[in-house]
């Protein structure tokens, strides 16, 4: 059988997808910092930091967003995991940062 590590073709193409998952990455890290600043101002404020209603619209626009190939199925399998997992590494942050501030 071939080696398809040494075709041209499949190398560049793993370099893109490489070069894509920084990009993911980074837009992750991006989320991560505006949900991490939206939660301390609701917080200072005393407002709910869940927002139910916020996250349905949210999938709702995502999906009518999406023009694939990605199905609106993966992107109501994604995106609630997404959220889930931007909100608990806010609060993480905070509660650090908190912890921090308080030694």
């Amino acid at each position: 059988m071939a080696d398809a590590s040494q075709d041209p073709v499949v190398q560049q193409l793993r370099e893109q997808i490489s070069d894509n998952d920084l990009v993911i990455l980074d837009a992750l890290n991006k989320r991560l910092s505006l949900v991490q600043r939206l939660h301390e101002y609701k917080r200072s404020r005393g407002y709910d930091v869940f927002d139910p209603g916020r996250e349905d619209w949210m999938l709702t626009y995502i999906t009518r967003c999406n023009r694939g190939p990605l199905s609106a199925e993966a992107v109501r399998d994604l995106w609630p995991a997404l959220v889930k997992m931007t909100t608990r590494e806010a609060a993480r942050i905070i509660d650090e940062a908190s912890t921090a501030a308080g030694s």
